[in-house]
């Protein structure tokens, strides 16, 4: 009698560990792609709208226009224009105060805009450390599993008076699936991860020439 090799019957005939094991993975690859499109979409979004605000920038516009623009829709504010509505308002308070040097108004208006400037990247980076731990832990997971649904194999081969192949094929053959499946969470969240990390590099790269090109505007102003 031949052995039903059939997919659907190996996971459903493999050991109730190594079934749990298949479990954790596809929930582990399922809550990867969700965060995987999700960045995808963060991240896209993000780049259109720092294009949308340094155009308008350097389109000539006063600041005090651009700050009236930026902060009439406040929801719409992401990347460098939350920089920049940080480091303007903040100027242009330390600037209306009498006794305070220009070189400490641009100190002040530095590091409002670091701060969030830095809350910025917090955003951008997160959920990428969830996807850098399942591409190197997911493997080894399904490593695992394989090692216990061998390990029964060769168990149950032990007990048999006569050992043949057709036995214990289809139990290695279901537990080389939890290694299939952890490559399968873990390929994914590689690739996505090292292209996110790419991405945000660029953005982050970009927040931070803006921070000091406004710096610069700002330190004429303040000695004008």
């Amino acid at each position: 009698m031949t052995a039903d090799m059939s997919l659907v019957h190996l996971i459903t005939g493999a050991s109730f560990l190594v079934q749990m094991v298949m479990l954790l993975l596809l929930l582990i690859s399922l809550i990867s792609w969700a965060l995987i499109f999700r960045k995808r979409n963060e991240i896209k979004e993000a780049r259109q709208a720092v294009d949308v605000f340094e155009s308008r920038f350097w389109s000539g516009i006063s600041m005090d226009e651009l700050h009236k623009q930026v902060t009439s829709k406040p929801g719409e504010m992401k990347g460098a224009s939350t920089i920049f509505e940080a480091g303007f308002r903040t100027f242009v308070r330390l600037h209306q105060q009498e006794g305070i040097a220009p070189r400490e108004v641009l100190d002040g208006t530095q590091r409002a805009m670091r701060v969030v400037l830095n809350r910025e990247i917090d955003q951008l980076e997160s959920h990428l450390p969830f996807l850098a731990t399942v591409g190197s832990t997911s493997p080894y997971v399904g490593l695992f599993g394989t090692v216990w649904g061998i390990m029964n194999s060769f168990r149950a081969l032990g007990n048999a008076n006569q050992a043949t192949l057709a036995m214990v094929a289809p139990g290695i053959a279901e537990a080389l699936i939890a290694t299939a499946m952890g490559l399968f969470a873990a390929i994914p969240a590689v690739v996505a991860y090292n292209r996110y990390v790419s991405d945000v590099d660029r953005l982050v790269n970009r927040y931070d020439n803006f921070l000091e090109e406004f710096s610069s505007i700002l330190h004429r102003q303040a000695h004008s």
